[in-house]
């Protein structure tokens, strides 16, 4: 039975090449929709003539306080999605160094730290957001998410990698250097 290879063309770190480039594509479609609708948003809870201003109701909220909730959704809604946007975006550069065979490149290093940070970032948005949930009305209230140990201990896998990273880059520069 053969088995797949991992590195370079034709190999697994191709196909998640191209799978996180169509993930990036898509990602970068409903950033868009996200901000055309936070635009419209903040628009419309200014003026309720505008199309579709009277459907954002939540029951015993005034029009104003409801697009604040909605408002105050999408913007975590673009926030969460840029850290993921730039987490994919770190990994398609990654797994561009993976298909073309070179794991240890130098800069696959801040990649990783990029990475890292963002699933920090991610972490910390949903931390906010159930802290100023706190402060809307209970009917609009997200609910309280749990503190993810897995979220945090990913991150600092992630921060060891990029570490084994530097160093396989420290070696591949010192092996390049010996006669």
């Amino acid at each position: 039975m053969p088995i797949m290879r991992t590195l370079g063309p034709g190999s697994l770190s191709s196909f998640m090449k191209a799978v996180l480039d169509i993930v990036w594509g898509l990602l970068l479609v409903v950033l868009a929709i996200l901000g055309a609708s936070l635009l419209y948003g903040v628009l419309a809870a200014f003026n309720p003539a505008m199309p579709f201003a009277r459907l954002v109701l939540f029951e015993g909220l005034d029009p104003l306080q409801a697009w604040a909730v909605v408002l105050a959704r999408l913007g975590t809604a673009v926030l969460f999605v840029g850290g993921v946007l730039t987490i994919v975006s770190s990994l398609r550069k990654i797994f561009a160094t993976l298909k073309a065979g070179d794991p240890f490149h130098p800069d696959n290093v801040t990649r990783l730290r990029v990475v890292a940070v963002g699933l920090a970032w991610l972490e910390l948005v949903r931390y906010a957001v159930w802290t100023l949930g706190a402060l809307l009305p209970p009917q609009a209230a997200p609910d309280r998410p749990n503190l993810s140990l897995t979220a945090w201990f990913s991150i600092l896998v992630v921060v060891v990698l990029a570490e084994v990273f530097r160093e396989g880059a420290r070696l591949r520069r010192e092996s390049e250097l010996t006669i």
